[in-house]
């Protein structure tokens, strides 16, 4: 494949998490073309296993898709460097009101590679030890608890369409087996 370089990158936007900006672009044919690049600090989510087996789900408002969503709980790095089991374990308490006794690493994505670089380091909370629940100012989420086979047939149909959400899903799934 022929090389496409960036020639150079102009700030349009700069926000609470995400940068956006237009990338000037020298391609294999000779053209310029100017393509848009949303850069995120990175953030992590978590797969939170009770005693009972079902998986703490959080539905909240995403003005995105003008829609509550079903989601695993996550959020954005404090700040880039972060580690992300810090964000992951900050997440789950602040989200959830439950602390991991157990957290490990369950896999890592990215979530649109077309565009953006935001980066999702996904773990699995087990042992969970209750806490407190301690929302931002902007924040307004429920927490539910679901069976796994339920959560992978709201994927499979259609209801769960967030994409950290189903491919942690389907780790866990894997890795349970």
């Amino acid at each position: 494949m022929e090389e496409i370089r960036r020639i150079k990158r102009e700030l349009a936007y700069k926000g609470r998490i995400i940068n956006i900006y237009k990338d000037y672009m020298a391609l294999p044919n000779g053209h310029t073309a100017v393509w848009d690049f949303v850069e995120h600090k990175g953030a992590a989510a978590v797969v939170a296993v009770t005693k009972e087996g079902k998986l703490l789900m959080v539905r909240q408002y995403r003005n995105a898709l003008e829609r509550d969503t079903l989601e695993i709980p996550a959020g954005a790095l404090n700040y880039v460097g972060e580690p992300k089991e810090q964000c992951a374990a900050r997440e789950l308490e602040e989200e959830t009101g439950f602390r991991a006794g157990k957290l490990t690493w369950l896999m890592n994505i990215n979530t649109t590679v077309a565009f953006c670089n935001e980066f999702i380091g996904v773990y699995l909370a087990e042992d969970l030890i209750p806490s407190r629940q301690h929302l931002d100012d902007d924040e307004f989420l429920n927490v539910e608890e679901h069976e796994l086979d339920e959560l992978l047939a709201m994927v499979f149909d259609g209801r769960i369409t967030d994409s950290k959400t189903a491919a942690a899903l389907m780790a866990y799934k894997l890795k349970r087996g």
